[in-house]
């Protein structure tokens, strides 16, 4: 089975085309500025190393779609000979809120409880929808299916995800945990499963999706048991340009002192974390060159966030009573040795010590140190895969 990978953002769509047999890439892309002057599609041909960049308007996402479809089929560029071989179609999909635990097949009441969950992510979720219905008209008999960021975190219990609020603006309003990133939490903890040869059910972890957005999570027995991220991605650890956890009433604070409620949910989302600490970037890679430079600024904001996610592993080993591994994943977690390091670094009491050699080497690696009782991993993450794993197992029962 061929599985043709969707996630539609509001004037974008990024695609993969992967072959289920050998679970390699055949061919991705992304269409940007829909329904904007300068639209265009970047295609790669994975097998001929390609790369074919298509100028042509978008006014939708449905155009967008028809682009893909053309693309992959086309004489020069393409990779199939034609739509047909498509069985399946895997969409990204950001909010599920409670209405979904797992991926799911798209009927008509699926789309319609996506509708109720858009208040909860309305910059994400519509467009998510529109990029189905796209496919939906041009692919009618093609099945297609929604794999939810939210799912995994779905199995943590009532204690953990739930905020000390009225229990009325739980029932009213949906305000809880959702947390996010859970099809890469999936990957990775599943991943560090098979490479420690044992059953997910026999381990406790602890992944780390370390990025831009970054979000950690307790993984107990293959299932999420606490999450870092909460009713919002703005929630845990410091990231490239959100805050992170605080002090929920620097909130009312800053609107006091004459700040809109919009300007505050911009300056935590899009001006606070490691840029709004450093003066310098969002870019960990730029910390670390101002770092080595003698900037205390990028220094502070590197140790800031390392700490945090130090705080956070510490917890979820608590809350497991134990953990057997610790994954570092995503942007940062997977080439950045010094963050791993000082992450890891004073957590011996725990059993974790790493291998400053295997730290420095790239991809997947097991860089514990000889004699240290938990296991560190190095997994890349690959969510694109984990979607399409998740619709070739519902579309095939």
């Amino acid at each position: 089975m061929k599985v043709l990978v969707i996630n539609a953002g509001s004037s974008s769509l990024k695609y993969q085309l992967i072959d289920m047999d050998s679970e390699k890439v055949m061919a991705k892309g992304l269409c940007e500025r829909i329904g904007i002057d300068g639209s265009n599609l970047q295609h790669t041909n994975i097998a001929k190393d390609e790369k074919t960049k298509i100028e042509k308007p978008m006014k939708d996402h449905g155009d967008a779609i028809q682009m893909v479809i053309d693309a992959l089929v086309d004489e020069k560029i393409g990779v199939i000979a034609s739509m047909s071989e498509i069985g399946a179609v895997g969409h990204r999909v950001v909010h599920g809120g409670e209405e979904f635990a797992e991926s799911c097949v798209i009927t008509e009441a699926v789309m319609k409880a996506l509708e109720k969950c858009t208040p909860l992510a309305p910059l994400h979720n519509p467009p998510n929808i529109i990029g189905i219905e796209a496919c939906q008209k041009i692919m009618p008999d093609t099945p297609m299916v929604a794999v939810f960021d939210t799912a995994f975190h779905q199995t943590m219990p009532k204690k953990a995800y739930m905020y000390a609020l009225p229990y009325e603006c739980y029932e009213k309003y949906g305000i809880r945990k959702y947390g996010f990133h859970g099809t890469s939490h999936k990957y990775v903890a599943q991943k560090a499963a098979e490479l420690l040869g044992k059953a997910p059910s026999e381990l406790k972890i602890i992944t780390c999706h370390l990025g831009n957005g970054s979000s950690i999570s307790a993984v107990d027995g293959g299932k999420c048991v606490d999450t870092s991220m909460g009713f919002t991605p703005l929630d845990g650890v410091p990231m490239g340009t959100r805050t992170g956890a605080m002090d929920p009433a620097v909130v009312t604070y800053l609107i006091n002192t004459g700040m809109t409620s919009k300007e505050v949910d911009n300056l935590m989302n899009k001006q606070s974390g490691v840029q709004g600490i450093s003066g310098v970037s969002s870019d960990f890679r730029d910390l670390c060159a101002a770092s080595e430079d003698g900037n205390e600024r990028a220094q502070l904001a590197l140790d800031m966030f390392s700490y945090q996610v130090k705080r956070f592993v510490g917890s979820y080993a608590a809350a497991m009573g134990g953990v057997d591994a610790i994954v570092f994943t995503a942007g940062v977690g997977e080439n950045d040795a010094g963050v791993r390091a000082a992450v890891t670094e004073g957590l011996e009491y725990m059993g974790v010590k790493i291998d400053a050699g295997k730290n420095s080497t790239r991809g997947t690696v097991d860089i514990t140190a000889e004699g240290a009782k938990v296991r560190t991993l190095v997994i890349p993450t690959n969510e694109e895969l984990m979607i399409a794993i998740d619709t070739k197992r519902l579309v095939e029962g």
